[in-house]
């Protein structure tokens, strides 16, 4: 059956404000089980009274924060050679649309699921849910992205990119601070439990990321007609992956930005879903401390994402995010010196100012590199998001082995100052096309 065409005028408020709405879906996941609550809970159960952090997986004996990262980063592992397959399938079928709502519900009902971890006894269980919820943010992102160019103008990415980061800003802040109300007011709300209060905030996240995701879901437009199938099916994502790494050899400033990207995200992403971890085990700050410094993150960081786009109207894409990519070097290279906990919180304000805006800039700043008659966004955001994935990837892994091997956390930060470095000069080179009297 063929998708329904739907025409639309680019830069149509009601179409923009619901793509925002994905953003102020999914974010909860990125806040409360990637950067905060989970972690911090996770951190709690599995280490033991002895003060040991080694738990049993399957078998095998680790460290947990080992474990975590191993774990994000397997996620990644498999979501990646997944999604061309899927986004080919997609393309041929009409139904982009559809993906993304099955991701949606894949990693709403996975974060829900983490009700039942209840301590090392269910770790396998928690850590399998982590999987999938990863597998269906990382899943469904991919598709949301690819509507931008086909939404808005170039001269508008920018500003629209920002507020949709900004709007899951401010919609994973609502979530987080009912969590913390809940674990806070545990036995006055009824919870048998503040650990109980914590595992039914995990279970709003599921139910909150299906039910915003709803409103991009109804009101994004079904706009393009299937392709004519050509060959298999199954292979044409792998195909068209291909065929944009060859037109890649013309493209110039789009392939440097690309390999730019690939560094510095390793370390962005990185920081993302382990700084909690971090500061419980290097500072041994306490779980409310670690919350409240997500929190403010996450304030400083909405207001970040629209600063930095507003600096970007005026100095161009290339010179803001090398300004972003400096400030995160530093960042890293400073958090390997720190031992108090007025250190942690100031490298944490600098993480939120510049998180939010070296996300949005980024995905925007793809989007004006794409060629302007290019009628295959889709597969061009499939690409990008390959390379996002993969720098997860290596990056969380790259950051547990450092651990594993050295046996501290500050090693790895090390090795993050070095990835925004390589990033740093790759996108030295890139040109930037003009997009208006602001440049790019």
């Amino acid at each position: 059956m063929k998708a329904i065409f739907f025409m639309h005028t680019k830069n149509d408020p009601a179409i923009v404000r619901a793509w925002t709405f994905y953003d102020w879906a999914n974010s909860v996941y990125s806040l409360v089980i990637v950067s905060s609550i989970f972690p911090v809970y996770y951190q709690a159960v599995t280490t033991g009274s002895d003060g040991s952090d080694l738990v049993d997986f399957f078998g095998f004996r680790l460290s947990n924060s080992v474990l975590m990262s191993y774990a994000i980063s397997l996620s990644y592992m498999v979501v990646t050679p997944l999604l061309p397959l899927l986004c080919g399938i997609a393309d041929y079928t009409g139904n982009k649309k559809q993906f993304m709502r099955f991701f949606t519900w894949l990693g709403g009902i996975a974060c829900s699921g983490l009700y039942f971890f209840e301590g090392p006894a269910t770790v396998e269980w928690a850590i399998i849910c982590l999987v999938f919820a990863s597998i269906g943010w990382s899943g469904s992102v991919v598709f949301y992205d690819a509507y931008l160019p086909e939404i808005v103008t170039p001269d508008q990415a920018d500003k629209v990119s920002a507020r949709g980061f900004s709007m899951g800003y401010f919609g994973s802040i609502i979530l987080l601070i009912s969590c913390i109300l809940m674990m806070n007011f545990s036995s006055s709300l009824g919870f048998q439990s503040e650990a109980s209060a914590i595992r039914f905030g995990f279970l709003l996240v599921g139910i909150w990321w299906i039910g915003f995701a709803q409103i991009p879901l109804k009101y994004l437009p079904a706009h393009f007609t299937p392709k004519t199938q050509k060959g298999s099916i199954l292979m044409s994502g792998y195909k068209e992956l291909i065929g944009v790494w060859h037109r890649l050899k013309k493209l110039r400033d789009l392939k440097i930005f690309l390999i730019a990207f690939f560094f510095y995200n390793m370390g962005v992403q990185t920081v993302m879903y382990l700084a909690a971890l971090f500061g419980s085990k290097e500072l041994k700050l306490s779980g409310p401390k670690l919350i409240g410094t997500v929190l403010l993150i996450q304030l400083v960081g909405a207001a970040g994402a629209w600063l930095f786009a507003r600096l970007s109207g005026k100095v161009g894409n290339k010179k803001t995010l090398m300004i972003l990519i400096t400030a995160w070097s530093f960042i890293c290279l400073t958090a390997y010196f720190i031992t108090v906990e007025w250190e942690f919180y100031s490298i944490a304000f600098s993480v939120g100012m510049v998180m939010g805006g070296i996300q949005a800039l980024s995905r925007a700043t793809y989007s004006k590199l794409i060629p302007a008659d290019s009628d295959d966004y889709a597969s061009f955001f499939s690409f990008y998001d390959v390379v996002y994935n993969i720098s997860i990837l290596l990056g969380t892994f790259s950051y547990g082995l450092v651990e594993h091997i050295t046996g501290s956390m500050r090693n790895s930060t090390l090795v993050l100052t070095t990835f925004f470095l390589t990033g740093l000069f790759f996108l030295r080179l890139v040109r930037m096309p003009f997009i208006n009297k602001a440049g790019a």
